[in-house]
Parts: C-alpha cells; sequence; structure tokens
C-alpha cells in the first residue's frame, strides 16, 4: 500500500517529442489543482492492462510550480514488462489513470553553490523541473546532456533555447562526442554538488570518478528507476498473512502480493528508497539483490530484501508479511 493519497487523472495531450520518447500530460478528473512538487519528484503511475494493474515510477518534469497539470516523458523500452508498452501503444488522450501524490527521492541541496547536472537519455526528465526550480531562485546551474542521436534525444533544443548553449551542453554518441567527465569535475568551487539520472553505467562511471577526484559523499546525487529483472519462478511464504503467494518469472515479489490482494508498503518501486524493505525468516534459496538502496553488508547477511526489484534464485522464501 502506497502511504500516499491517489488522484484519478485524466490523459489531456499525448505528444511524440523524439523518437520512442512521448511526452504525457495528466489534468485532476475533479478539477482541482495538482500538489505542489519540487523538482526531481516522481510519481507512481497506475495503469489497468487488462486483469493486470502495473504501477511504474515516473519522473515529474513540468514546472513545479504548475498546479494545472503534471506532465511525464516515457521511453519505449523494447522488451518492455508492459509500462511503456501500454503508455505508447494503448494510452490515448481522454483515458483515465491514477497518479500517486508526488514523493521527492532526488531533490537539489538548496545549500549548494552551484549545481551541475549529468543526464543520459531519457535522464533528462528530473532535470527539467529541476532547472525550472533553480532558474526561478536564481541558482548557478549547468547541464550536461548525451544522448545517442540528436533525434533521440528530446528536449535539448529547448532547453538550449531556454537556458542558452552556456549552461545546456549536448554530447552525442554518434557524432563521437562524450561528456568530458574528468575536465568538469577538476576546478569547481567549494559548494558544488554534482547530480546524475541516466543509465548504471553512466552513473556508476560519473559517480566514481567523483570519488577518485575527492568530492564528498554528501555533494553526490544520482537516481535510477530500476525494472524488476525477469527470473525463474518461486513461492513467498508470508508469515504474518499466513498466505504463500506464487510469483511468476517476471513478476515481482511486490507485484505478487498486491495481486493476491495483500497491502505492501512502497514509494518508488524502483530499489530505490526503502520504503519496500522486507524481512527475510529463510530462504530456500539465494537472494537475488536488485536493489541499489541496501549495503553491502546487509546484502550479505541474507536478511533483508527489497521486494520490488530483488527475487530469489530457489524454491521459497518466508517474509514477514
Amino acid at each position: 500500500m502506497t502511504i500516499n493519497t491517489e488522484m484519478k487523472v485524466r490523459v489531456a495531450k499525448i505528444t511524440q517529442v523524439a523518437d520512442k520518447v512521448r511526452r504525457f500530460r495528466f489534468e485532476r478528473v475533479d478539477g482541482q489543482p495538482m500538489p505542489v512538487f519540487s523538482g526531481g519528484a516522481h510519481v507512481i503511475v497506475s495503469m489497468r492492462d487488462g486483469p493486470v494493474l502495473r504501477r511504474n515510477p515516473y519522473s515529474l518534469m513540468s514546472p513545479p510550480g504548475d498546479t494545472s497539470g503534471y506532465e511525464i516523458s516515457v521511453l519505449r523500452v523494447e522488451n518492455s514488462r508492459g509500462g511503456s508498452a501500454f503508455l505508447h501503444e494503448k494510452l490515448k488522450e481522454g483515458d483515465t489513470l491514477v497518479l500517486s501524490q508526488p514523493v521527492n527521492l532526488f531533490p537539489f541541496d538548496h545549500r549548494g553553490r552551484k549545481h551541475i547536472m549529468m543526464a543520459g537519455g531519457i535522464g533528462i526528465t528530473p532535470f527539467m523541473a529541476m532547472m525550472d526550480q533553480m532558474e526561478l531562485e536564481g541558482r548557478a546551474f549547468e547541464l550536461h546532456y548525451a544522448v545517442r542521436t540528436r533525434s533521440h534525444g528530446a528536449y535539448w533544443k529547448e532547453l538550449q533555447q531556454r537556458y542558452g548553449a552556456h549552461r545546456v551542453k549536448i554530447y552525442c554518441d554518434e557524432e563521437k562526442l562524450f561528456i568530458p567527465v574528468d575536465d568538469i569535475l577538476q576546478n569547481q568551487p567549494l559548494g558544488t554538488h554534482l547530480y546524475v539520472c541516466g543509465p548504471a553505467g553512466m552513473i556508476n562511471g560519473v559517480l566514481g570518478k567523483a570519488r577518485s577526484h575527492g568530492w564528498p559523499k554528501e555533494n553526490l546525487h544520482s537516481e535510477e528507476f530500476l525494472a524488476p529483472p525477469p527470473g525463474k519462478a518461486f513461492q513467498a511464504k508470508l508469515a504474518r498473512s499466513a498466505r504463500t503467494i506464487d510469483v511468476a518469472p517476471h513478476q515481482s515479489i511486490l507485484e505478487a502480493v498486491e495481486a493476491a490482494g495483500i497491502d505492501a508498503p512502497y514509494l518508488c518501486r524502483g530499489g530505490a528508497c526503502g520504503q519496500c524493505e522486507t524481512t527475510v525468516i529463510s530462504c530456500e534459496g539465494d537472494i537475488e539483490h536488485n536493489d541499489h538502496f541496501l549495503e553491502p553488508d546487509e546484502k550479505a547477511s541474507g536478511r533483508k530484501i527489497m521486494i520490488c526489484v530483488s527475487r530469489i534464485k530457489g524454491n521459497a522464501v518466508t517474509l514477514d508479511l
């Protein structure tokens, strides 16, 4: 069960903004204003796809102060688990969905004297709202945005026109132009904060270089929502509920529990927030930890699991649920 109340919304507009990227605008069915959010926030989009209820996190990219509606951008993912395929192929203007209240796990640090953002692909989305807020507040920032091709890169022209090419710099794989991470990280003023959003390899590479340059941990920020990877079917035995749930190969534990009508807490559904952390009572097999929240020693203990993205390789796991 999400700790947030939910809002029923109508799809006000769908726009193709780049190859395989669509922007969706949602407005409340009851006509009430949307809650104000801060740059970096996300919502959970609940999608009824036939008999399946899909819930996916998406970063809000519209101006934080715009209470008339929310906007997200979604990449059409090959071999989608269903969320991006549903949004691209089935959702139409006028359809209704349910959104969670916004939650921010990726805010910019207001103590920062300067803010450097590095985005890869669809990782641009949280920075759209973040830059809008920073501009209004008169903060110093710059964006380094890596795309595969210029046709795949959403919003880069718009961002350069709004903030200037000196603050928004584009790097294109097809043109052999790559973000000069080492050069950027050197000789920044004290109090500079770094934010990274994109593929895991990019995030890990940039943060690793920042640490090697001596950047303090508290000045480094990243966000990546993980999709639950597939695996072999197993059983989740719920000790408190006295239920045994079958977890299918392409289903997370959280999804299986919800499908069985049992509430479980979550905020991000992407292995980042820690809200769905669950105690493992016993495990007939090995836990496959896919989150980036638990510390290495917590994973090694075998006593905790993030049920939104992690699973087991074995027959069954008994959980404190």
